[in-house]
């Protein structure tokens, strides 16, 4: 598996968003206007929109493409069905349930194998749940310092309208699939597609 050892600081302030969208509470915009200086070609602004969506939930060319062609296949728009795709990643829910800092932090939680979906251990991160799912902490984790210290850290993240959090009993339920209106970043989907449909 390959390992994303970008500078995440380096890498925020060079797609223009907030590392607070990663999980992390630094703020590293010390020249906004830094990004703006020159003229970025129509092709730049899409590769641009794609590298952001790639960096925030950490998946690779290959995966991202994969996740593409379902977006085509699937009823609606395109680039609306990336963002249901890629918010639909079990280490996704994972992050917004509030039990871990960071996606990429809650990607290996999930690959340690401490979350169920349904009552049975899933321990792959881009497993896509469905409404109605329940996702919850393994008995034997409840017990970990690290989850109960995770909670205290991320008690004042929202959760999104589309999740029923439950952070006492560490679970969560799916009441509907996510939309890009629940994102808490900016993006201009559109730009993805017109970019693989060249």
């Amino acid at each position: 598996m390959a390992v994303n050892r970008d500078p995440v600081l380096k890498r925020c302030r060079y797609l223009g968003i907030s590392p607070m969208v990663v999980g992390i509470a630094k703020e590293s915009n010390k020249n906004p206007n830094a990004n703006s200086r020159r003229k970025v070609s129509e092709y730049g602004m899409q590769l641009k929109e794609k590298q952001k969506l790639k960096f925030i939930y950490g998946v690779l060319e290959n995966q991202f493409r994969h996740y593409y062609d379902l977006a085509t296949k699937m009823e609606g728009q395109a680039g609306n069905n990336i963002i249901v795709c890629l918010e639909s990643r079990l280490d996704n829910v994972v992050f917004r349930m509030g039990l871990a800092l960071t996606r990429r932090e809650a990607r290996q939680l999930v690959n340690h194998g401490h979350f169920l979906v349904n009552g049975k251990r899933v321990d792959i991160p881009s497993y896509r749940i469905k409404v109605g799912d329940v996702i919850s902490l393994r008995d034997k984790s409840k017990s970990s310092v690290k989850f109960k210290e995770n909670i205290e850290k991320t008690n004042g993240r929202l959760s999104p309208m589309w999740l029923d959090n439950n952070k006492e009993e560490f679970k969560a339920t799916i009441t509907r699939m996510p939309s890009i209106e629940d994102l808490d970043y900016d993006v201009e989907a559109h730009l993805i597609v017109e970019l693989y449909s060249k």
